[in-house]
């Protein structure tokens, strides 16, 4: 037996490895033994500091969802579509970089790459300062300072790509949603801590630069949490065949359509959601905290979050495709009432209506989220070469990098909606009709009766 094998057994008992590589080999979170005498104590530890780093991956993604608000206040005179623009790029960057994300965890190692995804969030949160410290910084600038706080949004795929190798299958379901769920909440703090930042702890005035810079040290903490607590796991291993079985897979597509309407709702109305109470209620909505007034915008990525896990849970009793038929109907029943109520200029009507579109959006992430794998196990009983454990691993990066695109398309339809009419009513009735259709695919290909009968329990 060599020293390396060596070094993962003894990782696996739950002692701590060599400083140099930190590099399990032999792990099989399936072996009981192994788990029970120190695998889940190791499991949990890299559990903890992933959690750390998505969820500040998942701050710097959102940062420019909120810093757009005080931009006017600060003296930049970028157009309301300019805005628009800042506030869905990152978005449209992190949805991308979700794709390569998802095979660094097997190529550079999961807490190896951990340590330079973490490291990277540096970059858009000082350029963030960089920029809006000058009100003659450029639009086009911005915008590609905007388009690094992306690097945010990868994060996501590579942390669940690691997480998925660490725990068996028994509790890799809860698991992925602790670590999603512990990601997504990073949205909600980045839009209650930011107006925190640039005006309370900038003694009263508006510093700006405040927004990106408050992050740093916690980013450095991550990084060097990560350094020093994580493993890199010799099984964890590139599945290329996977992912090019999975794209030629029906139900990869479906399934990301349908991921786009959950996540996509979510991170798209999260991004949104402070400029959408600016535009339509004014700046001064919220609560008072000494001089900054905290807009009540992170409540809708906070309940969203807490939904996601539990969307799940409901997945796992009532099956995925029942959960996520009810969680399109309620967004359709949600997007419509806005539609009747946007006239009557209630913000407690708004903000209610909205806090149960994120519920809905994100139960029905998690419900989503566990049909993947069990769709693939049913498909792959008529299908040979690549296993389903193999083609599920892959889809739920791929869906997961295909879905993230939803919270770019959701500012782009609002901003269409008010420059064509001046207002929000036509893009929620086409987020209607979208959410009803969503649903209908959901039920025809999933919950038919001619289709249960191959895929039940999905």
């Amino acid at each position: 037996m060599n020293s390396d094998a060596t070094t993962g057994l003894a990782n696996a008992a739950g002692q701590q490895a060599p400083a140099s590589g930190r590099w399990i080999r032999g792990w099989d979170a399936e072996d009981q033994q192994q788990w029970e005498s120190g695998g889940r104590a190791v499991a949990k530890r890299n559990l903890g500091w992933s959690i750390a780093c998505e969820f500040l991956g998942f701050v710097v993604w959102q940062l420019w969802s909120i810093v757009v608000v005080f931009l006017p206040a600060a003296g930049f005179g970028f157009s309301s579509s300019e805005l628009f623009w800042l506030i869905s790029v990152p978005s449209l960057v992190g949805a991308t970089l979700r794709i390569p994300y998802t095979f660094m965890v097997a190529r550079f190692g999961g807490r190896n790459w951990t340590i330079v995804s973490a490291l990277l969030l540096l970059i858009p949160t000082v350029g963030l300062a960089v920029c809006v410290a000058n009100p003659a910084t450029p639009f086009g600038a911005m915008l590609a300072v905007a388009a690094l706080a992306g690097l945010g949004g990868g994060n996501f795929a590579s942390s669940m790509a690691n997480i998925t190798y660490f725990f068996p299958a028994r509790e890799k379901g809860w698991a992925l949603g602790l670590n999603a769920a512990g990601g997504n909440l990073g949205a909600a703090v980045a839009q209650l801590m930011v107006p925190v930042a640039v005006t309370v702890l900038a003694a009263g005035t508006l510093n700006l630069p405040m927004a990106g810079l408050v992050w740093v040290p916690l980013i450095l903490v991550a990084a060097w949490g990560a350094w020093k607590y994580m493993d890199n796991l010799s099984s964890a291993k590139s599945d290329v065949a996977g992912s090019l079985a999975c794209l030629r897979e029906p139900h990869l597509w479906v399934l990301a359509l349908l991921y786009v309407g959950t996540f996509g709702s979510f991170i798209g109305f999260s991004a949104v959601f402070p400029k959408l109470i600016v535009d339509t209620f004014g700046p001064h909505v919220g609560f008072t905290l000494g001089t900054a007034t905290i807009s009540l915008a992170f409540l809708g990525a906070l309940v969203g979050s807490l939904a996601r896990p539990y969307g799940g849970r409901l997945a796992d009793r009532w099956g995925g495709a029942r959960v996520t038929v009810a969680c399109f109907a309620v967004l359709a029943l949600a997007a419509l009432a806005q539609v009747l109520t946007l006239p009557l200029g209630s913000f407690p009507l708004f903000i209610g209506l909205f806090l149960v579109l994120f519920a809905a959006a994100g139960a029905g992430n998690g419900s989503t989220y566990r049909m993947i794998p069990m769709v693939f196990a049913l498909r792959s009983r008529s299908q040979g070469a690549v296993s389903s454990a193999r083609r599920a691993s892959a889809a739920l990066g791929l869906i997961s990098a295909l879905g993230a695109y939803g919270g770019f398309l959701v500012p782009q339809f609002l901003n269409a909606s008010r420059l064509a009419t001046g207002s929000y009513v036509g893009a929620f009735s086409g987020f209607v009709a979208g959410y009803l259709l969503l649903m209908a695919v959901t039920w025809f290909v999933y919950l038919r009766r001619s289709s249960a009968a191959t895929l039940d329990g999905v």
